[in-house]
Formats: C-alpha cells, structure tokens, sequence
C-alpha cells in the first residue's frame, strides 16, 4: 500500500465537474493499493495517519496530531502510486492490485478513518477525477 499525504488548507475533489469530497484544514490522501497488500495494511497506515503529529502548535513546533486540530481527510484512490518508470518511456502498472482487489481496500480504507470518529470525504473509484488543494507547508509524506 502506498499513500501520498498532504497537509492542507483546504481542498476537493470533482467527476464531471461536481464535487464528490471537499474538506478544509487536514490531510489530502492519494490511496493506492499493491496485489500483496491487506485490511491489516490498511488498519496500520490509518493508525499511522491518525495519529501522526505533523501540525504545528503555538509554538510553531510540529507537535499536533489530526485530532489536535480538527482535521478532516479527503480520500482519493489513485492506482498510478504503483507505477514503474524503469523501463521505456511508458510506465506498467503490474504491482497494483487488481480493481476490484483495489476498491475493496479503499472502501475498507475509508471506512476504517470513519470508525476512528474522522470527518472523511472521498473520490471516486475509477473516475477521471479533478484534485484541487492548498498545500500547507508544503509538507508531503509518502507511506507505504
């Protein structure tokens, strides 16, 4: 499993022009999931993003987690993660999982932010969809 997370300001997410997820300050998630990966995957990255203490206190020091701040997620589902460029000018996408594989676990994914009591807002599984953000930092993390 790999995520890109980004600390934002704000930011949403649109298929055919409508926004399916939007969300102020918090963390915008790009989700993607590998053939070998799990729920126990997903339990732990979660865990991980959760309680991560990436938001600065009065003191400027980065010492407040999601909660601290009241901090939403928005989750987008995107299968490129798994991309490899090391041959040719084309990337293959053999390491992802396969889509119905993949949906599961990001549905699972999603569902196991909310059972923690975070305020999640998603993409679409599949579409061609539209990322907009204000990066705050900018402060990009790449879990895996």
């Amino acid at each position: 499993m790999k995520i890109v997370l980004q600390r934002v300001t704000s930011a949403y997410v649109k298929v055919d022009g409508e926004v399916t997820g939007r969300i102020d300050k918090g963390y915008l998630l790009l989700f993607g999931a590998g053939h070998e990966d799990s729920e126990e995957d997903c339990r732990r990255l979660a865990d991980k993003i959760i309680n991560l203490r990436i938001f600065s206190d009065e003191n400027g020091k980065i010492n407040l987690s999601l909660a601290d701040v009241g901090g939403s997620l928005l989750i987008v589902p995107q299968f490129t993660l798994y991309a490899d460029c090391r041959k040719g000018n084309r990337p293959n996408f053999i390491q992802a999982a396969k889509p119905d594989i993949a949906e599961r676990l990001y549905e699972y994914f999603v569902d196991y932010c909310r059972s923690k009591g975070k305020h999640v807002e998603t993409g679409v599984f599949g579409a061609d969809m539209k990322v907009e953000l204000l990066n705050d930092g900018p402060f990009t993390l790449v879990l895996e």
